[in-house]
């Protein structure tokens, strides 16, 4: 698994507090999308299995670096949810909880691995919870979350709650510039800033269609401001994934605002400052605010409400968005 230079801090800090007794058996790791959580948490993964620890550095070659290294650590527990299903079931934690409680087979420690604790149904948080109670020794729980309020209160009290942040925006940038040499630094700042500066999603964002997906929806955006037909823009609205084209729009609203605001430089998307120009400069303050909060709401709605007829929705929306938009012509 790849390392990232922003998450030498972090991984210093958690090794530390084991190598002074203060590290928690059941770590509750808080991060976004992109920020590396998975490599982090690999690390002291291979710190706590390792045999024959350097420091701060796992070995590198002893029996449990090796089998680390291959995937193969039976005292190694990977939970994730079964292939076609979004969640982690009762019933896969009443098995791991079986397992946890015999011998190790290595004869070191036994470790956890939840990737996304949201998966866990209620019934599976609970029966976790009996085993984080009482854990069986040198058995650690090493938990990732992106919505720590979403979990049972009663979970996260019996964890140590560590919050991983974005590195700072230089860094990112710096990075993404030596991993992506042929991309705009325009572009990079924008992907960086679209993805909350989490570098590995914004590499992501860059790499994937999503990008061209993206710049073929704000040239459609542009065309319908100039027609005043934002119904042209429903059928790149109307798929599966509206809720990431909705945030896209509500950027570009946003930073409407900031440019009338005389905050140009706290735009998000510097690659389309003329479109940005077009808004701000058709609209007045109050109207943008106004349609972020529209369309923040409509997002919400497509998220959150389950059978929601998204079709319906987004054109109601949409004509809504022209009624704006022709009322200042």
């Amino acid at each position: 698994m790849n390392w990232y230079p922003w998450l030498n801090h972090a991984y210093r800090q958690l090794i530390e507090s084991h190598q002074q007794g203060r590290g928690h058996h059941a770590l509750l790791l808080h991060a976004h999308e992109g920020t590396g959580a998975d490599a982090l948490l690999y690390g002291l993964s291979r710190w706590l299995m390792c045999q024959n620890k350097q420091g701060t550095k796992s070995c590198g070659k002893c029996h449990g670096c090796h089998l680390m290294l291959a995937e193969t650590h039976s005292d190694w527990h990977v939970l994730a949810p079964e292939k076609g299903k979004s969640v982690i079931g009762v019933d896969a934690i009443r098995q791991l909880s079986e397992k946890l409680y015999e011998y190790s087979q290595q004869g070191g420690a036994k470790i956890v691995w939840l990737s996304s604790t949201e998966a866990l149904t209620d019934a599976a948080s609970n029966a976790l919870l009996k085993t984080l109670e009482e854990p069986p020794g040198n058995t650690y729980f090493l938990l990732r979350c992106q919505r720590p309020a979403s979990l049972l209160a009663t979970l996260r009290s019996r964890c140590f709650y560590y919050f991983l942040p974005v590195p700072e925006n230089q860094t990112g940038l710096y990075w993404l510039q030596n991993q992506l040499p042929a991309i705009s630094l325009q572009d990079i700042q924008t992907a960086l800033k679209l993805s909350q500066g989490a570098p590995l999603a914004a590499k992501q964002l860059l790499q994937t269609e999503k990008w061209q997906q993206r710049t073929a929806f704000c040239q459609a955006i542009t065309q319908a401001l100039y027609d005043y037909d934002t119904l042209s823009l429903l059928p790149l609205l109307n798929r599966d994934d509206a809720q990431q084209s909705l945030y896209w729009l509500i950027c570009l609203l946003s930073d409407a605002v900031k440019w009338q605001q005389k905050a140009q430089n706290y735009c998000i998307n510097q690659d389309q400052q003329a479109l940005i120009h077009h808004l701000a400069s058709s609209q007045g303050v109050e109207k943008l605010l106004n349609m972020v909060d529209d369309w923040t709401r409509c997002r919400h709605q497509l998220i959150s409400v389950v059978g929601i007829n998204r079709e319906l929705l987004l054109t109601e929306q949409l004509l809504n968005w022209e009624r704006q938009l022709c009322s200042t012509r």
